[in-house]
């Protein structure tokens, strides 16, 4: 089964600084490795107008636009958990999600001061690790900000 870990904390804590971190030290150990970005929002990534927007506009279910370089595809689909989207990444050996804090899966969880408010890993048994600029103690491994080999480390010693 394709090992899915979500990055997860409050906004501007550095989820995105982590995942950009993150996915060089893994790719370096030969490792093929997917994202996903999760939203609460509706996004559309297609401009109004354009042909495959047009597409969209007109019904279709599914619009993919190719080109030598790139595949973007924009489906409509209910998307009740992360489970929906794996089918989408069987070329990689890991996915790394930003959000689905709700999701019952491995999550890394990063934890700044400034916030003022406990961490999520004292009452998620899902968390296994916590990144944080803070010396807290918890029952997780707790890592420094920079500390990005080590977390890779644990990631693929227990993921990969």
């Amino acid at each position: 089964m394709l090992p899915i870990i979500s990055v997860v904390g409050k906004s501007k804590t550095g989820k995105t600084t982590l995942i950009e971190k993150l996915i060089p030290e893994l790719k370096k150990r030969g490792y093929r490795i997917g994202t996903v970005k999760h939203t609460a929002h509706d996004f559309d990534l297609d401009k109004k107008g354009k042909d495959s927007w047009r597409h969209k506009a007109a019904g279709a279910d599914t619009v993919v636009i190719a080109s030598r370089e790139k595949i973007v595809m924009v489906k409509d689909e209910n998307m009740a958990g992360l489970e929906r989207i794996g089918k989408y990444f069987d070329d990689v050996d890991l996915v790394i999600t930003e959000g689905f804090k709700k999701e019952n899966r491995p999550k890394i969880e990063i934890y700044r001061s400034h916030k003022n408010k406990p961490p999520i890993c004292q009452n998620d048994k899902t968390v296994i690790a916590l990144v944080t600029d803070t010396d807290i103690r918890v029952d997780v491994p707790v890592f420094g900000l920079e500390e990005i080999k080590s977390l890779a480390d644990l990631i693929e010693k227990k993921y990969l």
